[in-house]
């Protein structure tokens, strides 16, 4: 049977484990944000139209949104991205 303490270290537990969670969506949502920005300006796009290629890359490399969104933050600072996010990327401003 649980006690009244159990309970509370239950919740503390699962109130730990959200807090994990959200931090790690704000810092997600960060990369994405700036990954964005990345595209926008090597793009020359408006910002809805910089999410929308950052979608696409995405699906057409089926790599998460996070991954890609991490390798486009880091071309800038390295000068590489992987030759299929590469391509993606250029097909979809190309359609743009």
């Amino acid at each position: 049977m649980a006690t009244g303490k159990d309970d509370l270290l239950k919740k503390i537990a699962d109130l730990e484990e959200e807090v994990g969670q959200l931090r790690q969506a704000v810092v997600s949502h960060a990369v994405i944000d700036q990954a964005i920005g990345v595209v926008i300006a090597h793009g020359r796009l408006l910002p809805e139209q910089g999410w929308d290629v950052l979608r696409t890359v995405s699906q057409h490399t089926n790599t998460k949104l996070r991954e890609i969104a991490e390798q486009i933050v880091q071309w800038p600072h390295c000068g590489w991205l992987p030759e299929g996010t590469h391509q993606a990327l250029e097909a979809a401003l190309t359609r743009r």
